[in-house]
């Protein structure tokens, strides 16, 4: 298997000094770390994303999706109340929450959205931390922009 090198001298394999000896086993590389499997050689990949076998649905994280404004704004609220969040006494309720933000913002990033469900538990965990969360502003915010989106 032939393939071609990468910028840096990391090497993905092929070339001569790479070549899979007559067993079918691989070369030990010839520099820059790395593991070889047969005749495929695994180095330094960087800002890629890569799949094996068949039907393989391959997403680079490395772009947001883009987000309707309301969204946009449960995001910016979701951040804020995460960045209150660390400055609060910490209690299960407030680790609870914290958690679920962060699962927000992950999947606000990922899809430009979150689901009903999520929107649900927040909703949920926000009342559960009222105590600690109800006196921030960026609480009373992510509330409301979670009531504008499930209605209510």
């Amino acid at each position: 298997m032939a393939m071609a090198d990468t910028e840096e001298g990391s090497d993905m394999g092929g070339g001569a000094d790479h070549a899979a000896g007559d067993s079918g086993g691989g070369a030990t590389p010839a520099a820059g770390g790395g593991s070889t499997f047969g005749n495929i050689r695994f180095g330094k990949v960087r800002d890629s994303a890569i799949g094996f076998g068949d039907h393989n649905h391959i997403v680079n994280g490395g772009q947001a999706a883009p987000c309707d404004p309301a969204y946009e704004e449960l995001l910016d609220a979701v951040r804020q109340l995460a960045e209150d969040l660390r400055r609060v006494v910490p209690s299960p309720e407030v680790g609870a929450l914290s958690d679920e933000l962060d699962r927000t913002e992950d999947e606000i990033q990922r899809t430009g959205r979150a689901g009903a469900g999520r929107l649900a538990r927040i909703r949920v965990m926000l009342q559960d931390a009222s105590a600690s969360v109800g006196m921030l502003a960026s609480g009373v915010a992510v509330g409301q922009a979670v009531g504008a989106l499930l209605g209510g």
